[in-house]
């Protein structure tokens, strides 16, 4: 057998009244980890880049494959790097 409610006492979701819980809006990740991932992420584009170009003409004069070669050397310093600074920072905390 079913029970009978009455239905004005009772309230929809959107009639509820939320005021005695507080939202959470801070952040789950620490700012600095965001600049640290940002900068890296430029780091990673830039430098890899920036130094084919540069020594592609000037340090091996031409020789494209040697300059792509510096490229991925330095794009992999800059990915090494940036697990080193995880690692220490992950040891402080």
């Amino acid at each position: 057998m079913a029970t009978r409610r009455i239905v004005n006492s009772e309230r929809t979701i959107l009639e509820k009244d939320d005021t005695e819980e507080k939202s959470n809006i801070s952040p789950a990740v620490p700012k600095d980890v965001i600049y640290k991932l940002l900068g890296f992420s430029a780091a990673m584009i830039i430098i890899p880049i920036g130094s084919y170009f540069m020594t592609v003409h000037t340090v091996f004069n031409g020789n494209s494959s040697l300059a792509g070669g510096m490229a991925a050397v330095l794009a992999n310093v800059v990915l090494i790097s940036y697990i080193v600074v995880a690692m220490k920072e992950d040891q402080t905390d």
